[in-house]
């Protein structure tokens, strides 16, 4: 990038302190490591007082005249009004090509001016009914973490906009940049599964019961694993298997596998150069197809399409 993308942090009275400081650690943070960063401006939406949680005070001195020059704004949850200044200067920003990031709350904003209409959104679970309800026209997916519709972003329960955040920082910078950021927030650079999994890939409860088998089959996943398979290794018959994996992995056999043939995937995409059907071979997938057809239920993509933003090769 030739120049810093502008970055614009909403801020309003009753903040959500928890998703302001996202913000803030993903986009506002020094990073002189990194050739290029974000400049960003913490823009007051309204008069008054700015208040969060505990008592903290905001003082924002820049004004909405801002969110025209901007690359990305921010929308850390939401409890304020919508003024008419507010609202045009969104339709204004947007319209020219800003993007629009909410996290949690935050995406009841966009969707009261109805720049949501039509598209795909989600947020926390809790609010996600009464989305629904008010804005019918909104595509509601409250399973995922994120759901990016090119200009307007929105993220589920709040620490889900960590990930959005990160998705953001992937798109302008690249996977590698992005996977530093990730670890020194002490995260991971993709975090599996929708905003009720608090786990990607669930621990066992009893080590020593499966993790010998779990270990086998990670580096063996391009062989054939049946859950008579899984049961001989085991020692236990196919029905013991299936209720003791359940119980100690959180999921089925088979889900469990395939959970796993798409990481290795997804891994092999980002740092390889081999084709959709040579990964799907090395990752035990039968064919392509079956491969593109787990890859877009499970990622809201196709291979392709996660290698062009995400590959570090």
């Amino acid at each position: 990038m030739s120049q810093n993308p502008l970055v614009c942090i909403l801020t309003y009275n009753r903040l959500c302190i928890f998703e302001f400081g996202i913000a803030l650690e993903i986009f506002a943070l020094s990073r002189p490591e990194f050739e290029h960063w974000y400049d960003y401006k913490v823009i007051a939406t309204g008069e008054g007082d700015i208040n969060g949680l505990g008592g903290v005070s905001i003082n924002a001195s820049n004004d909405l005249s801002l969110l025209a020059k901007a690359s990305l704004i921010v929308v850390p949850g939401w409890h304020g009004d919508v003024s008419d200044d507010l609202r045009q200067a969104l339709l204004d920003a947007n319209a020219k090509g800003v993007r629009i990031a909410t996290i949690c709350s935050g995406v009841f904003l966009p969707a009261s001016i109805g720049l949501l209409d039509g598209k795909k959104a989600t947020t926390h679970w809790r609010y996600a009914e009464k989305l629904k309800e008010e804005y019918p026209a909104i595509t509601v997916n409250p399973e995922v973490l994120y759901v990016d519709e090119g200009s307007i972003l929105t993220s589920a329960g709040s620490a889900a906009g960590i990930d959005l955040c990160l998705h953001i920082v992937r798109k302008d910078f690249g996977s590698k940049i992005a996977n530093t950021v990730a670890r020194r927030l002490v995260l991971p650079a993709h975090r599996e599964g929708g905003q009720a999994q608090y786990v990607p890939r669930p621990s066992p409860k009893n080590n020593d019961l499966f993790s010998p088998l779990l270990d086998e089959i990670r580096v063996t996943l391009n062989e054939k694993w049946s859950v008579e398979r899984m049961a001989d290794k085991a020692s236990m018959s196919p029905r013991t298997l299936l209720r003791r994996f359940k119980e100690t992995t959180g999921e089925s056999p088979l889900k469990w596998l395939t959970m796993e043939r798409l990481s290795l995937a997804r891994e092999l995409l980002e740092t390889t150069k081999l084709n959709v059907n040579q990964i799907a071979d090395a990752s035990g997938f039968a064919t392509a197809e079956l491969l593109r057809l787990h890859f877009k239920r499970q990622y809201l993509s196709s291979p392709l399409r996660y290698r062009s933003q995400f590959s570090m090769s």
